[in-house]
């Protein structure tokens, strides 16, 4: 107890700290920066360890610390949250400012709410406005860092050979676990968003479509159940279910991007992304083994360190440049980059440390920034008002329903409820998906927190229903 009231204690003693300057003419203009950062990745840790604790995600220990933290600096007008809470649009504000275009006029053309926008006016115009459009304009930047090596993790943890190997059941507990739940993900915002366009309702569907391939894994880790049939069925399902959401979140972006359906636009996208796959998968491993004998002379270890970034640095600004979103390409490395490619280098047989090990602590360090500032963003006034929680609950039942029956792609003998449990959380990969929408303009604020409140529910109650059908199943064969 007395410990707790210690982590309190700093809690709330360090966005004083961070942002307490008497006399800021006379430190490091970084200083304000650095500490304002630092804080928000304090908050990220904080919910991280709590989560633990409670025997939760970390992911969802993050957002909710991201939403608490969020709201209640927002209530007491603290500058940092009321910008922070805007996301990408702070990119946009700044593009207008170093046009020469007039503070309260950037900001206008941008935010469409007149009370918001009267409110970043107000925290840009005060005496620590340029450090605070700083400070969330870092966060931000560190944050996309995140997702991209979020999503390269993902990939690292499958491969080319598993995803060939995963069989006919995975396969089509995928097809299944995406089509089910874009067609009801789309049903409902057709239904309860009369008004809405069908670029949101296509990113609702997408963004339904997803399942985090890491929070199950870790559950049935955590039980030690990953040699069992349906675990396996249910990680190479996920593992195809990310392909092909990706290929699909490939799409509705352009889609977006482009403006109009055509046919022959969505062919094309189509073509692009499959081309992407096809070549980096055909070029990729050629690529890195020119690049391993190119830096022959690096030690070991600064050859997979440096050669494993440059990798996926290259291929998320190549999906870029193709209109594809950069987390395709870090995914499609993590696909790729596998140890054996090293194996050639002189005395890599010293080296133990793997891939994963040497790019995990960027991870580790990046990620939880992406979801506290996607928490942050979650405007809870917007669950005053009936028709937002309505939609919240129209998606949640629709996310489990959908992946629910994705189970059915499994055989009679296997335990399909169980396999459809396990596609149940959304976790990381929806929240990029409609972080991603809300960057967009597609996403407004209302239904972006109903999206992020599904997103944590599918994450909350999967490992939960695994734990108490694997003990069900437990129980009914020791009575046999």
């Amino acid at each position: 107890m007395q410990r707790l009231k210690w982590w309190l204690f700093i809690a709330g003693i360090c966005p004083a700290m961070a942002f307490a300057s008497a006399e800021p003419d006379h430190v490091d203009p970084v200083a304000f920066v650095l500490l304002g950062v630092t804080t928000i990745f304090f908050f990220a840790i904080i919910g991280r360890y709590t989560a633990r604790r409670l025997n939760q995600p970390s992911v969802l220990g993050e957002l909710v610390m991201g939403i608490l933290i969020g709201n209640l600096f927002y209530y007491y007008g603290f500058p940092l949250a009321i910008l922070l809470r805007e996301g990408s649009s702070i990119f946009d504000i700044v593009r207008e400012i170093l046009k020469g275009v007039p503070l309260n006029q950037a900001v206008t053309s941008i935010i469409p709410n007149t009370n918001y926008a009267q409110q970043i006016v107000g925290a840009l115009s005060g005496p620590h406005g340029s450090d605070f459009l700083k400070i969330a304009y870092i966060v931000d930047i560190f944050s996309r860092y995140g997702v991209i090596f979020l999503l390269f993790m993902v990939g690292l943890e499958g491969s080319i050979a598993e995803m060939k190997h995963t069989g006919r059941d995975s396969f089509f507990v995928a097809l299944i676990g995406v089509i089910a739940p874009m067609l009801l993900g789309f049903g409902v915002a057709y239904l309860l968003m009369p008004n809405g366009s069908y670029q949101s309702d296509l990113f609702i569907a997408a963004t339904l479509s997803a399942t985090s391939i890491g929070i199950t894994a870790r559950v049935l880790t955590e039980m030690k159940k990953l040699r069992t049939r349906e675990a396996k069925i249910i990680l190479g399902a996920a593992m195809l279910d990310d392909v092909l959401g990706l290929i699909i979140l490939a799409v509705v972006s352009s889609l977006v991007i482009s403006g109009a359906v055509d046919i022959m636009v969505v062919l094309r996208i189509m073509v692009s992304a499959a081309l992407f796959f096809a070549g980096t998968l055909f070029l990729g491993p050629i690529v890195l083994r020119k690049a391993i004998h190119f830096f022959r002379f690096l030690e070991p270890w600064e050859a997979k360190l440096f050669i494993s970034f440059l990798f996926i640095m290259i291929l998320s600004w190549l999906a870029s440049v193709l209109q594809l979103a950069t987390i395709i390409g870090a995914f499609t490395a993590g696909i790729i980059l596998h140890d054996d490619y090293f194996d050639g280098i002189p005395l890599s047989q010293q080296e133990s440390r793997s891939i994963y090990h040497l790019l995990s602590p960027l991870e580790s360090i990046l990620a939880p920034m992406f979801f506290i500032v996607i928490g942050i963003q979650v405007k809870l006034e917007s669950f005053y008002h009936w028709n937002v929680i309505i939609l919240a609950s129209g998606l949640i039942v629709a996310a489990v329903v959908g992946k629910l029956i994705s189970g059915y792609g499994a055989r009679p003998s296997d335990d399909r409820l169980l396999i459809g449990m396990g596609m149940l959380p959304r976790g990381e990969v929806g929240l990029v998906f409609a972080s991603i929408g809300r960057t967009l303009g597609v996403i407004s604020d209302d239904l972006f927190s109903a999206i992020v409140l599904m997103v944590m529910i599918t994450t909350f109650i999967a490992p939960m229903l695994l734990k108490a059908r694997y003990a069900a199943k437990d129980r009914k064969l020791a009575h046999e």
